[in-house]
Order: C-alpha cells, then sequence, then structure tokens
C-alpha cells in the first residue's frame, strides 16, 4: 500500500493521473486487498477440512481388532458370575508396560449383590473395567461371564448386561434408579 501510495503521488505530481483516478485506484486496491485476506483466511479453512476428512476416512477404514458383532447371547439363566484368569494386559499404545500381571479374581452373584471394584490410584481397577466390558482384550489368561468366555460372546449383547457407575459420575436431574436406568429399555414404576 505504501509503494502504491508513493507510485500514484508520484504520477499525480507529473501530471499522469488524476486525483479522481488515484482515489477510484485506491478504493479498487483496499477492496482487492481485503478480498484477498478473506480468500486466505477460507483456503486455511479448506486446508483444515481437508485435513480432518482424511482423518474421518482414515477412522472409517480402520478395521477393530474386536468384533463389534456377532458372537453368542447366553440362553437361559443369567446370574451375572464373573471370573478373571490369570490376566495379563498391557495397552496397545504402550505395549512394553504391563498394567496388569497375572491378575486373578471371582464373582460368584448367585444373590444379585452389587459389587465394588476399589483399590489405589494406578492399581489397575479401570483396566480390569475395560476388558471386562471387552473395550480391550487381555494379552494372556480369560474373563468368563456366567461361565463363558467373553471373546463368545456378543459385545453389544455384554454391555447390556453390565452395569457401571464410574468413580466421578455424572447425574442428571431425577432419581439414583432414574441415573441408572437411563437410556436402557427398562419399565420404570414411580413409586418405587
Amino acid at each position: 500500500m505504501a509503494l502504491v501510495m508513493y507510485t500514484s503521488c508520484r504520477l499525480y505530481q507529473n501530471d499522469k493521473l488524476s486525483i479522481g483516478d488515484l482515489a477510484t485506484f485506491l478504493i479498487y486496491l483496499t477492496m482487492f486487498v481485503f478480498n484477498f485476506g478473506v480468500a486466505t483466511g477460507v483456503f486455511g479453512n479448506v486446508a483444515g477440512v481437508v485435513g480432518a476428512a482424511d482423518k474421518v476416512v482414515a477412522i472409517m477404514d480402520h478395521e477393530p481388532t474386536i468384533n463389534c458383532y456377532g458372537g453368542a447371547k447366553i440362553r437361559g439363566k443369567i446370574n451375572g458370575s464373573l471370573e478373571v484368569r490369570n490376566v495379563k494386559f498391557a495397552y496397545p499404545c504402550k505395549p512394553g508396560v504391563e498394567v496388569l500381571k497375572g491378575v486373578s479374581l471371582s464373582v460368584d452373584n448367585e444373590k444379585n449383590r452389587v459389587v465394588a471394584l476399589c483399590g489405589s490410584s494406578g492399581c489397575g481397577k479401570s483396566s480390569i473395567i475395560s476388558l471386562i466390558e471387552r473395550f480391550y482384550d487381555p494379552n494372556e489368561g480369560e474373563i468368563l461371564f456366567n461361565g463363558r468366555n467373553i471373546k463368545e460372546l456378543e459385545p453389544n449383547w455384554l454391555h447390556k448386561q453390565i452395569a457401571i457407575v464410574q468413580q466421578e459420575p455424572a447425574l442428571f436431574a431425577g432419581t439414583i434408579r432414574e441415573n441408572i436406568t437411563f437410556g436402557l429399555d427398562v419399565s420404570m414404576k414411580t413409586d418405587t
């Protein structure tokens, strides 16, 4: 802009440019620079959208290591028993750091008890829950639900059999029962 102003003033002084032509040129130049700045922002946004689209396509093309569909559903009585047998596990992002080293536990839930998994921070509670929900598979060992290996069960069916309340739950306005059954197809009685 400074170079154009200097050149325009020199042309005006030498009577090669009228004041009206100078004003018109400066208005056009200002409009061009403004629109060029806007276009640059648009091109930056387009580049961001293309980058995000590449990530979306990569996620859509990703083949999960754990089947999401198919598998067995347990017919008959489900007692909710759970057994973790000598499970060893490391997260895929850090395969060299084993977070569970031969963990075993058994929950016999014949009387429909509520079971809490407690322990100090970093002891593996969340990792065990992630394995029970089958967000991951153990590196070694097995997890049995109602006597069946969870790898044989349909994941969607398995998720409907297990209710989890996180350490810091987000609660909605309503009763505890309504919060627990939120999103489930459960008939609600107002007197309970």
